[in-house]
């Protein structure tokens, strides 16, 4: 039995929407339409694609495996809707932008919205883990992320280099340091991002490596959070330098220990990186105002 397209389109946009509802709201057809698609498509295909909650949708073993196969069909539709629509098609159109890193991202999102106003722009900040994930199972037309997995189906562009700091108070004793040790934070209070955020990783295998711990640590869900505690006196926070203009009442000084330079890439899958409102961002986000 042949694919049905109209079935594949709306399983894939469930499962981008994260929601029936969603779905049919971007299609601009009934909930009942889109619901009887997907089960017509899991009739198909003979096993169950969703698992559907309170929360949304989540995909079965055998949903992961269509829906990368759908995506891939809904991209192309866009592509030769595009072809067939010239640049007007620029003037209007949605784009899911996601991200770890937050101030080269915003950067170019503000950017994109001077140059596209008509754009409907979604985005969000992810912890390292969660941001590659959503790329992996194409759940996102492009990200902004620090130290990207080399992934042969991704489109990679370097567009920022930086290496990891202390932020401090001005007024810490520690302020005027040129440099820091890990053996000198470890009697201090640390703040980390949360787990699955490459900092956190980072920091845990150079703690290893150099058989140093942090005899006491907090761990906040954003950078933002982060420097607010420095501000309120809570700790020391290690991040990416020059990550948010919220640190600009601290300090920046470098960790001894980690000296490696960090790659901020904007990265999308191959497909979708031709298609011309991801292009568009990929170039405005590469441009030299962002290196």
């Amino acid at each position: 039995m042949r694919a049905n397209h109209h079935r594949f389109v709306a399983f894939a946009h469930v499962v981008r929407e994260g929601s029936f509802s969603a779905a049919a709201i971007c299609l601009g057809v009934t909930q009942s339409a889109v619901t009887q698609h997907v089960a017509k498509l899991e009739k198909q295909v003979g096993s169950q694609l969703l698992l559907r909650s309170r929360d949304g949708v989540t995909l079965t073993r055998t949903g992961r495996e269509l829906y990368d196969l759908a995506d891939r069909m809904v991209t192309l539709d866009a592509t030769i809707t595009e072809r067939l629509e010239g640049f007007e098609a620029m003037e209007r159109g949605h784009i899911r932008i996601i991200a770890n890193a937050p101030l080269p991202a915003l950067r170019a999102v503000s950017q994109f919205r001077q140059t596209y106003p008509e754009v409907e722009i979604e985005f969000a900040l992810y912890d390292w883990t969660t941001a590659t994930q959503l790329l992996r199972e194409r759940r996102a037309d492009v990200g902004l992320i620090t130290d990207p997995p080399d992934v042969d189906d991704w489109e990679r562009l370097t567009i920022q280099k930086s290496r990891y700091v202390a932020y401090v108070l001005p007024s810490s004793p520690l302020a005027n340091r040129k440099h820091l040790h890990f053996s000198e934070l470890a009697k201090e209070t640390i703040i980390l991002p949360e787990n699955g955020s490459l900092t956190e990783r980072v920091v845990r295998e150079t703690q290893a490596a150099h058989g140093i711990q942090f005899r006491r640590s907090i761990k906040m869900t954003t950078f933002p959070l982060m420097c607010e505690a420095v501000l309120q006196g809570a700790g020391i926070a290690i991040f990416l330098s020059n990550s948010g203009l919220i640190s600009r009442g601290l300090v920046e000084i470098p960790v001894a220990e980690l000296s490696q330079e960090h790659e901020t890439a904007v990265v999308a899958p191959k497909d979708r990186a031709r298609l011309r409102l991801a292009k568009a961002f990929i170039e405005i986000a590469s441009s030299s105002g962002f290196r």
